[in-house]
């Protein structure tokens, strides 16, 4: 699992985004350089990291009756994301991952 250098967590915290519904922005984990043999990766032969970091969370999903139900991750959260869904965008240098809360598998606990 990779850290966030200075200057990427500083930008995820200045991010100006608020996403609506049960949409969930992340920014997923950096994939490794090097495979555990010392072989070092391509670009294109990096795997997409499943691991991600909840940035910021909708209000949550309206029912059919007009009550909002809110989401159950947070901010700081770090999850679990199916490896093809959502829809990435960058701000800056950084990639995020907008996602619905269903596209979330898990919640790692730490």
């Amino acid at each position: 699992m990779a850290t966030a250098t200075k200057s990427e967590a500083n930008s995820s915290l200045n991010l100006k985004l608020k996403p609506l519904a049960d949409r969930v922005v992340c920014q997923r984990d950096e994939a490794d350089e090097m495979t555990s043999g010392g072989i070092v990766l391509p670009d294109s032969a990096k795997e997409k990291v499943n691991q991600a970091k909840v940035i910021a969370v909708g209000p949550g999903k309206l029912d059919d009756n007009g009550t909002c139900h809110p989401l159950s991750v947070k901010p700081g959260d770090h999850v679990l994301l199916s490896k093809y869904g959502g829809d990435e965008f960058e701000v800056g240098e950084i990639k995020y991952t907008i996602v619905r809360e269903s596209d979330i598998l898990a919640v790692i606990e730490e």
